[in-house]
This record gives C-alpha cells, structure tokens and sequence, in this order.
C-alpha cells in the first residue's frame, strides 16, 4: 500500500468486510484459563496510552517508549509489541473514538495468536519487524482449519498452493490486502510488522464491530469475526484481562 501519511496512519477508503482474518481455529497451542483473571468482557482497558502525535514522522509507536516501559515488565510483553498496541489504539482512538478498541485487546490477540511475535523464537527488531517470519499451517481443510485455497500467488505467504495465515496477528493474505496498512513508517505494509499489523488489526476489529467495541456484544462480534470460535474468544479476553491488571498470562 501507499506510505502516504493519510495511509499510514489508517485513513482509507471503506472496504468490503470479508469474514475471518485468521483461520477458523488458532494455528498455534492455546494457555489454559487461569481462574485468578478477572472475566470483565470487554476486558479492562488497562492504563490508558498517552496522547501522540499520531501523524509525524517514522515510528510514532517510539512515543509510547515511556507508559509501554513499566507494563512490560510487569506483563512480560516485550517492550517493541507494547508500544505497537499502545499506537495502534491510539491512532484509532483519534481517529475512530467511536470504536472505542484499547490497547488490551490487541495485546490479548497477538498473545494469543504468536505470543507477541515470538512463536517458536521469532524476536521483534526495533522497527517492528519480525524475524524469522511467522506463519502457521497450510488452510487446507484438514486438522480443523477451513481450506482457503490460494489468493495472493505465494507473494505475501510464501504457499502458491494454499493460503496460510501470516505474522503476529495471523492475517490471511485475502484480508491483509483489504485491510493491510503501514504504522511504522517505512512506506510498507508488511504483516510481518507488529506496528503493521496491530494497526491493521485494529481497523477490521473496529469495523467488523459495528464501530463500537464498547459493549459486550460488540466486542464478542468482532473477536468471533476475527477467528469464529468461543475458546478462542475466551483466551483473548483473559490474556486481555491480565494486561489490564498488570500482570503475565
């Protein structure tokens, strides 16, 4: 996409919502509930982000440095996919405040998903990047996945044959290309890129909720629309609960 900075920052045209950014069931090992997690749905949104100038140049996500540095530690997310959180709500918090999505939520998917881009011993650099890539298996219909045969060529997913979800959010290429947006200000986007990505992820929760993830039917809706299954909706919102009390999960 365009590194335009009307959009980098999120500002596109309506798209057509297609059902599901990732597969039907996680592609990677899910943590057992943890019974001392508040149940709060919508989850807490723990504390709030800072005011940033959502619109300078390179990496806004650095002017989250100081509120990510502290919940970090007591979390245990790394620091890099922390501030992208904490951007990405906050861009659509300027942007959307309707939408009302926090920092929490994406932080309890990307968790859930790829634990915060470090799946198996992938890092993230300090521009967001993460190496070696992450993608889980081939959606074809076996192990409990739905067959997604293939829509991007191999370009962004590397599987010319069928399509696989990609990154620390688990987008499938089909809704990456509807969705996909630049954060880190590099001119890309890349689902490979935590800023990327939780930005991105951000936006097709905020629309697939009808614009409001304020209330517990908005909020189910969207997690469901981004992978339709109740035990997954049931981690994020405990993985989202634990960050929003300040603690691991």
């Amino acid at each position: 996409m365009s590194g335009m900075k009307a959009v980098r920052r999120g500002v596109l045209a309506p798209l057509a919502l297609i059902a599901g950014a990732v597969a039907t069931t996680s592609c990677f090992p899910l943590p057992w509930d943890k019974p001392d997690i508040p149940q709060d749905m919508p989850p807490g949104p723990g504390i709030q982000q800072p005011y940033i100038d959502i619109n300078a140049p390179g990496r806004t996500a650095d002017a989250m440095r100081e509120w990510a540095q502290p919940i970090s530690e007591a979390t245990g997310i790394p620091l890099t996919s922390l501030e992208a959180y904490g951007n990405a709500a906050e861009i659509q918090r300027q942007q959307h405040p309707e939408c009302g999505i926090s920092w929490t939520t994406l932080a309890g998917i990307a968790g859930v998903e790829s634990k915060h881009g470090q799946h198996r011993g992938s890092d993230v650099a300090a521009n967001g990047d993460v190496h070696p890539r992450i993608r889980g298996m081939a959606l074809d219909g076996t192990n409990g996945n739905m067959e997604i045969k293939d829509t991007d060529g191999g370009r962004l997913d590397g599987d010319a044959v069928y399509d696989r979800a990609m990154g620390p959010f688990q987008f499938i290429p089909e809704t990456w290309q509807r969705f996909g947006v630049d954060a880190n200000g590099d001119g890309i986007a890349d689902p490979d890129n935590i800023d990327d990505a939780a930005l991105s992820a951000a936006r097709y929760l905020c629309v697939s909720a009808g614009g409001d993830m304020t209330t517990p039917e908005g909020w189910k809706r969207a997690i469901l629309t981004y992978n339709s299954s109740m035990p997954y909706l049931i981690r994020v919102r405990n993985h989202a609960n634990a960050y929003a009390i300040n603690v691991r999960y």
